[in-house]
C-alpha cells in the first residue's frame, strides 16, 4: 500500500483513493440509514392494513444492490479487477425463480448482515476517521482564516491559544505537518475496512465452484441445443430439399425421353439431367457432412470407418469392440476425426494415415497419426480450437503434437461410460449404407 516508502505512499494516489474510498462509505451509509429506516416504518406502517406485509419481506433484498456497489468500490483501494458476484443465474427464467434462488443463496444474507452493518457501525467509523485524520490537521491549517473572520477578536480566536497571525500561521503548519503522518493511519483503516468488504461480499470458494458447475452446465445445454439444431437442419434437408431435388431429377429424366435425340432441346435436357445430378450428390455430401445418419443408427466405430473410406489418402483403421456412447461424446469424437482427416488430406502431404479408438476404464481415447510434414499449428485456422471447446464441455481433451518433418499425432480422450456394445456386424453394414 505504502510503496517503497514513506515519500513514495504520499506522492502516490493512494491516500486520496481511501480518502474518497471512507468519504464514499459514509454517504452510502447514511442513504441506506435512511432508507432501510424509511422502509422499515413504511412497512410496519402499513402491515396494520395489509398492504405493507410485501414490503417488509423485499427489505430482506436490499443487501444485493448495495453489496453490487460495495464491490464495484472496492476498485479504489485495489486497481484490480472488481470482486465477482457471489450469486447464480437462475435456471429458470421470471422473477419468481430469481426470488426463490437468491433466498436459498447464502451470499443474500451475508449482503443484508453487510448492509445493517454499514447502516448502524461502519459509516459512523469511516466518519470518525476522516474527522480524526483530516478534520483536525483542517482545523488548524484554518486558523488565520479563523482568526481573519474573527475580526482580529481574541474571543474567537482562544480556541487555538493564539491572539496574533503569526500564532496563526504557525499554527497552520502545524496543521499541514500533522497532516503527512495522519495519512498513514486512514490509508491503514481503509484497507482494513475494504479487506472486510471483500471477505464478505466477495464469493466464497463453495460459491465459485457452483458458479463454475453452472457455467458448465450452460455450456453443455449449448452444445446439446447446437446439436439438435444441426439434426433438424440435416432432417429438414434430407426430407425437403433432397426430396424435391430427387422429383426434379426423375423428370427431368423422364422429358430427356420424351425430347427428341440429338435436339438442341434433348441436349439442354441432358445438360440439366446432369446438373440436377451433381447438385444432389453435394447435398448428401452436405447433408451427411452436418450429422451423418451412420452415426446416429449405427455408431462412432461406423461413422469413422465410413470417413476413412471416403478419405482421399488411405487410411487403417483398428476400431475394435468400441462401444456405443453417450450421443454427445460420439457426435464430438467423430467431427473431431474428420477434421483430421481433412487437415492431413490438405495439408500434411501424408501418403497414409491411421485411426485408433478405444474405449476402456470409462474413458474413450482416440489416436490419430500420419507421416506427413508436421508443423500442424491449431491457431493457424486448422478448425480444431472450436472442437477443443467442444470435448472440454465433456470434460475431455484434444492435444496436438506435430513437429516440423512429422509425425503428426492428434489424441482425443473424453470420459464417458458406454450404453451398449456395438454389433461388429453392423460396422461394414452401417460404412455402406
Amino acid at each position: 500500500m505504502w510503496g517503497h516508502g514513506a515519500g513514495a505512499y504520499l506522492r502516490s494516489s493512494a491516500p486520496w483513493r481511501g480518502v474518497g474510498y471512507l468519504g464514499g462509505g459514509v454517504l452510502l451509509g447514511v442513504v441506506v440509514l435512511v432508507g432501510g429506516v424509511v422502509g422499515l416504518s413504511l412497512g410496519l406502517a402499513l402491515a396494520l392494513v395489509l398492504v405493507g406485509l410485501p414490503l417488509l419481506p423485499l427489505l430482506t433484498f436490499a443487501g444485493i444492490p448495495v453489496a453490487a456497489l460495495e464491490r464495484r468500490r472496492l476498485t479504489l483501494i485495489d486497481p484490480a479487477p472488481p470482486a465477482p458476484t457471489p450469486h447464480r443465474t437462475p435456471e429458470a427464467p421470471g422473477i419468481p425463480a430469481w426470488f426463490k434462488l437468491r433466498l436459498k443463496e447464502q451470499a443474500t444474507w451475508r449482503e443484508l448482515a453487510y448492509a445493517v452493518l454499514l447502516a448502524l457501525v461502519l459509516w459512523p467509523l469511516d466518519l470518525l476517521v476522516l474527522a480524526c485524520t483530516l478534520g483536525a490537521p483542517a482545523l488548524l491549517i484554518a486558523t488565520p482564516a479563523q482568526l481573519a473572520l474573527d475580526g482580529g477578536e481574541i474571543r474567537a480566536a482562544k480556541l487555538w491559544l493564539v491572539s496574533d497571525y503569526p500564532h496563526a500561521f504557525a499554527t497552520a503548519l502545524l496543521g499541514l505537518a500533522l497532516l503527512a503522518p495522519l495519512l498513514y493511519p486512514l490509508g491503514a483503516y481503509a484497507t482494513a475496512r475494504a479487506a472486510l468488504a471483500r471477505l464478505l461480499l466477495a464469493p466464497r470458494d463453495v460459491e465459485l465452484n457452483a458458479q463454475l458447475a453452472e457455467v458448465t452446465r450452460s455450456r453443455a445445454r449449448l452444445v446439446d441445443a447446437f446439436e439438435a439444431e444441426r439434426r433438424r437442419i440435416e432432417r429438414d434437408l434430407h426430407d425437403g430439399a433432397q426430396q424435391r431435388l430427387v422429383a426434379l431429377t426423375m423428370t427431368l429424366g423422364l422429358a430427356r425421353l420424351d425430347a427428341t435425340p440429338g435436339s438442341p432441346l434433348a441436349a439442354q435436357l441432358a445438360t440439366a439431367h446432369a446438373e440436377a445430378g451433381n447438385v444432389l450428390t453435394e447435398l448428401r455430401e452436405l447433408i451427411r457432412g452436418i450429422h451423418p445418419q451412420v452415426l446416429v443408427d449405427y455408431g462412432l466405430a461406423a461413422a469413422v470407418e465410413d470417413a476413412a473410406d471416403r478419405s482421399p489418402i488411405p487410411v487403417d483403421t483398428d476400431l475394435d469392440g468400441l462401444p456405443r456412447l453417450p450421443e454427445a461424446v460420439e457426435s464430438a469424437a467423430y467431427f473431431a476425426t474428420r477434421e483430421a482427416l481433412t487437415n492431413i488430406a490438405r495439408h500434411s502431404d501424408a501418403p497414409r494415415a491411421r485411426i485408433e479408438a478405444h474405449h476402456q476404464h470409462e474413458t474413450l481415447r482416440i489416436r490419430i497419426r500420419d507421416e506427413g510434414k508436421g508443423g500442424a499449428d491449431p491457431a493457424h485456422g486448422s478448425g480444431l480450437t472450436g472442437l477443443a471447446d467442444r470435448i472440454a464441455v465433456l470434460d475431455g481433451t484434444l492435444t496436438l503434437a506435430s513437429p516440423p518433418g512429422g509425425p503428426t499425432v492428434l489424441s482425443v480422450e473424453i470420459p464417458c461410460r458406454a450404453q451398449h456394445l456395438t454389433d461388429p456386424r453392423n460396422l461394414k453394414k452401417g460404412a455402406t449404407d
